[in-house]
C-alpha cells in the first residue's frame, strides 16, 4: 500500500428541502464547509436548496452529518439528497445567488417571534439597533407576511422599497453575520418607521413608543399595525378600558387575548404548565390558553367573562417588546377588526374601518402582503394542540403519508381555512375566518391565489363541503365550472374524522367520533353527534344522537333556549310544564316555537352534540342567547370545574336503540333528568359535571358497542365539541379504560379548522 498517496477527493452534488430558506441555513452550509476545509458552492432555488462540494471524502461525510444536526432553530429539514459527480477543483467555498427554476415549489416559513439576539439589541443603548422596532435577522421576524413570490430574496418581498443604508449592507453581505441574506434587514437610518395619529389622521409629535404607553394608562384604545394586520390593544387591568373596547368592537362577550412581558408576567396572573411555558417561548410564540388565577389576578373579569382560562401571549415583534416594557401593564391584544371581518392590514384600510374603534394609531411603512392573524393552542397531555392555526405555523404543511395529486380543498362556513395539495405536502392556510360577509370572501380569495402562486399549484380537482348553502362551496363550484374541472363534495363530518386520521397517521378503518355543532348530512339533516366506521375514501354511519329539531334553525343557535325548547317539546312532551329560565319566556314566542316543531317550519333536525351542551346550559339558566358561537356549551363547561366532590360514576340516564343497522343514542331520559336536577335546586356545577361525565360515557357506550361487530379499537375523537377540554379528558379515559386507543388532534384543529385537510385527503383517495 502507498502511504504517500494523496487523501481521496469526492465532490458531491447535494439537494436539501424543507424550511430552509430565510431561516440562516446558507450561512450555517458555509460555515461547516469553511471549518471542514470544503470547497464549492451553495444557492437557494425555487425548489430547494443546492449545495456543490468537494474536498476529503471523511470531510465530506461529516459535513453531510452535522448539517442536518446543526440547522438553525427556525429551519426544518425533510429530505436531504446527494449524489456523486466529478471533481470541479473549486477554489474555495461561496454563497451564489439564488437560481428561479419554473414549476420549482419551496416550503416558506411562517413569521418568527424576535430571538433573543435581536432583543438584546433594541434593548441596549449602545446598540445602533436601540428601540428599533423592525429589527430582525434571519432567526426571527416577518416571513410570510411579506413574501410576494419565491424564491425567498429581498426583490420578491415588501421590503424591496427599502435600500439599504452602507451598514446594513455590510451585514447582509456576510456570511459570517446572523443577517446575511435576512431579506427584512434594516435599521433607524434605512429602514420602516412608526408613527403615531389620531383617529383622524392627524399625526402626533414625539417618542411613538412613549406616547402610547400614557395613552395606554390613560385608558385609550390604540390600532397598532403588526405582522399580519392592526391588532386593537388597551389596558387589560383597566376594566372601562375593556368595555368600551368590547362596545365598540361589537365583542359582548367573546374573550379577548393578553399580551404580558415575560412568563414571569404571565405566572402572576396564571397557572402554567412547564409544556405550556415551552409552547409561549417557541418561535411560533401563539397565544396560550391558561389557567386564569382570577383571585389574585388585577386583569378585569370583562377581558374573558365567566371563563376561567386566559388566552396569553408573549411580546413576539420588537413593536410589542417595546409596548410592554414602556407601558409596565398587560395588554388586551385582539385582531384589528369588527366583529367577524378580516383583520385590517393597511394603513389607510384601519384608519376608514377601525376609526370609531380605536382612539390613536401607530402606523408603520412596512407594507403587510399576507393578513395574518394570531394562532390559539391549548396543551393537552403535555402536547400542543391547535385551536387556531395562523400566525408562527402556516404556511408549514401537514406531511401526507402518501403523493398527492393538486387537490384545492375549499373548508368549511366557520373557522375557514382552506388546503392545497401538492406530492407529500398539504398545506393548510391561515385561519381565514367565518365566511359570513363579502370581505372576508375577497380576504379568501386572495389567500388562495397567493398559496397556488407561492406553491406552483394548478388545481386539477377541487372539494367542498356537502352543504348547498356553504359560501366556499359556492366559490368551489364557480372556480371549478370555470375551469373545467371536476368537484368533488365530502361529507362534513367525513371530512373531521379523516382529518384526525391523518395527521395521525392512520390508513386503515376506524370508529370516528365526530361530535360539532352541525355539517350537512348524507340524508339532508344536521349532523352533529356521529359515530362512523372511517377510511379515508369511505364512511359508514353507525351511530348518533336522536335527531330533534332546531326552532328557527340558525336562530336557535344564537338563542339556545330555543334548543332547549327543541328537545323538551320532541323527546318529552309538548305540554310539559317547564321549570327554572325556561319558565320566563313569554307565551306568545313559546305558541310560535311550538308551531314551528308541530308543523316543522323551519325547524330542520338534527343531532348534534354541540347543539345537546347548549339545551342543557338553557334549562340551567347559563345562557339563553349567545353572542358568539358555544358560549353557552363553553360557559356549562367552566361551571363543572366548580363542582370537585361530585362522584365521577354519578350519570344522567340514557338508552342505545338500534334502528336500521344505527345505534341512536335516547335522550329523553337523560333530559328529564336534568330537568328534575334544576328544579330540586342541584347546584348548576354538579349538573354540568354529570352531563359532561354522561356525554363520556355515551360515546364510551357506543363505541363499546360497535367494536365487537367490527373488531374495531382505534378511535378517533374529532369535531368541535372536543374543544370542551373536560369533556375530552373524560371521554379518552373511559375509552382507555375500555380498552380502546384513542387519537385526538393536535397539527390542526379539531373545529372545522382542519376541515380542509380531511377534505383533500377524501378526494385524494376518491381519484386513487
Amino acid at each position: 500500500m502507498n502511504v504517500n498517496k494523496p487523501a481521496n477527493k469526492q465532490r458531491r452534488l447535494i439537494t436539501v428541502k424543507g424550511v430552509v430558506q430565510g431561516v440562516g441555513f446558507r450561512p450555517l452550509v458555509y460555515r461547516l464547509a469553511v471549518e471542514l476545509g470544503l470547497k464549492g458552492f451553495v444557492l437557494n432555488t425555487s425548489g430547494s436548496v443546492e449545495i456543490d462540494v468537494e474536498g476529503k471524502s471523511d470531510a465530506i461525510d461529516s459535513f453531510l452529518a452535522r448539517l442536518p444536526r446543526e440547522v438553525p432553530a427556525v429551519a426544518c429539514v425533510e429530505k436531504i439528497v446527494q449524489r456523486p459527480a466529478p471533481l470541479q477543483h473549486y477554489a474555495d467555498f461561496r454563497i451564489r445567488e439564488s437560481r428561479p427554476r419554473a414549476g420549482d415549489y419551496q416550503l416558506v416559513s411562517p413569521d418568527i417571534a424576535t430571538c433573543p439576539d435581536c432583543l438584546r439589541e433594541i434593548l441596549d443603548p449602545t446598540n445602533r439597533r436601540y428601540r428599533y422596532p423592525f429589527t430582525n435577522c434571519t432567526h426571527c421576524g416577518p416571513r410570510f407576511t411579506i413574501i410576494e413570490d419565491i424564491p425567498y430574496d429581498r426583490p420578491f418581498t415588501t421590503m424591496r422599497a427599502f435600500t439599504m443604508c452602507p451598514a446594513c449592507q455590510k451585514e447582509y453581505d456576510d456570511p459570517g453575520d446572523r443577517r446575511f441574506h435576512a431579506q427584512p434587514n434594516a435599521c433607524p437610518v434605512c429602514g420602516p418607521r412608526l408613527e403615531l395619529v389620531d383617529a383622524a389622521g392627524k399625526k402626533i409629535p414625539g417618542d411613538v413608543i412613549k406616547k402610547a404607553a400614557q395613552l395606554f394608562k390613560k385608558g385609550k384604545i390604540i390600532a397598532l399595525r403588526g405582522l399580519g394586520g392592526f391588532q386593537l390593544a388597551c389596558d387589560a387591568t383597566n376594566p372601562t378600558a375593556v368595555q368600551m373596547l368590547r362596545e365598540r368592537k361589537h365583542r359582548p362577550d367573546k374573550p379577548f387575548a393578553v399580551m404580558l412581558t415575560d412568563i414571569a408576567a404571565i405566572n402572576v396572573h396564571c397557572r402554567i404548565t412547564k409544556a405550556e411555558e415551552k409552547l409561549l417561548q417557541s418561535p411560533a410564540a401563539p397565544i396560550v390558553l391558561a389557567d386564569w388565577k382570577k383571585s389574585a389576578s388585577k386583569i378585569a373579569e370583562a377581558v374573558a367573562p365567566r371563563i376561567n382560562s386566559l388566552g396569553v401571549m408573549l411580546p413576539y415583534t420588537p413593536l410589542h417588546h417595546l409596548l410592554l416594557r414602556e407601558t409596565g401593564l398587560p395588554l388586551v391584544m385582539t385582531s384589528g377588526n369588527l366583529s367577524e371581518e378580516p383583520i385590517a392590514k393597511d394603513n389607510g384600510e384601519a384608519l376608514e374601518r377601525l376609526q370609531n374603534i380605536a382612539d390613536y394609531f401607530i402606523l408603520h411603512n412596512r407594507e403587510i402582503y399576507a393578513r395574518y392573524d394570531d394562532s390559539v393552542y391549548v396543551v393537552e397531555n403535555r402536547q400542543p394542540a391547535a385551536v387556531r392555526r395562523a400566525r408562527g405555523f402556516a404556511p408549514y404543511p401537514i406531511h401526507l403519508p402518501f403523493r398527492a395529486g393538486q387537490i384545492l380543498a375549499c373548508g368549511a362556513e366557520l373557522k375557514n381555512t382552506f388546503c392545497l395539495t401538492r406530492e407529500n405536502h398539504a398545506f393548510i392556510s391561515q385561519h381565514i375566518g367565518d365566511m359570513e360577509n363579502a370581505e372576508t370572501l375577497e380576504h379568501y380569495e386572495q389567500t388562495v391565489d397567493l398559496y397556488r402562486k407561492l406553491f406552483r399549484v394548478q388545481p386539477a380537482i377541487v372539494a367542498c363541503d356537502l352543504h348547498p348553502e356553504y359560501l366556499p362551496g359556492k366559490f368551489a363550484a364557480e372556480y371549478a365550472a370555470s375551469r373545467g374541472l371536476p368537484l368533488v363534495k365530502v361529507q362534513h363530518h367525513h371530512a373531521h374524522i379523516v382529518s384526525c386520521m391523518v395527521e395521525n397517521g392512520l390508513s386503515q378503518p376506524v370508529i370516528g367520533v365526530a361530535f360539532d355543532g352541525v355539517g350537512y348530512g348524507s340524508d339532508g339533516n344536521l349532523w352533529g353527534g356521529e359515530f362512523m366506521i372511517v377510511e379515508p375514501h369511505k364512511f359508514a354511519r353507525v351511530g348518533q344522537l336522536e335527531y330533534v329539531p332546531m326552532p328557527g334553525g340558525a336562530l336557535a343557535i344564537k338563542k339556545p333556549y330555543r334548543m332547549a325548547l327543541g328537545h323538551i317539546y320532541s323527546l318529552l312532551d309538548k305540554d310539559f310544564k317547564l321549570a327554572g329560565p325556561l319558565a320566563k319566556i313569554p307565551a306568545a314566542e313559546l305558541r310560535i316555537i311550538k308551531q314551528q316543531i308541530e308543523k316543522g317550519l323551519n325547524s330542520p333536525l338534527t343531532s348534534s352534540a354541540g347543539r345537546l351542551f347548549d339545551a342543557v346550559a338553557a334549562i340551567c339558566g347559563v345562557c339563553n342567547e349567545a353572542s358568539y358561537e358555544a358560549q353557552a356549551a363553553i360557559e356549562l363547561e367552566m361551571l363543572a370545574s366548580k363542582d370537585a366532590g361530585a362522584d365521577p360514576r354519578r350519570l344522567y340516564p340514557f338508552s342505545l336503540e338500534r334502528q336500521g343497522g344505527v345505534e341512536v343514542v335516547k335522550l329523553g331520559a337523560l333530559l328529564s333528568a336534568v330537568i328534575d336536577d334544576v328544579r330540586n335546586q342541584v347546584p348548576v356545577p354538579r349538573v354540568s359535571l354529570k352531563m359532561h361525565q354522561t356525554v363520556a360515557e355515551i360515546i364510551a357506550a357506543v363505541c363499546r358497542r360497535i367494536s365487537p361487530a367490527t373488531g374495531l379499537k382505534q378511535v378517533a375523537l374529532s369535531g368541535g365539541v372536543f374543544q370542551n377540554r373536560l369533556l375530552l379528558k373524560l371521554t379518552c379515559h373511559k375509552l382507555k379504560e375500555a380498552g380502546f386507543q384513542v387519537f385526538t388532534h393536535h397539527l390542526v384543529p379539531c373545529n372545522d379548522g382542519g376541515i380542509a385537510l380531511g377534505q383533500a385527503v377524501v378526494t385524494s383517495q376518491k381519484k386513487g
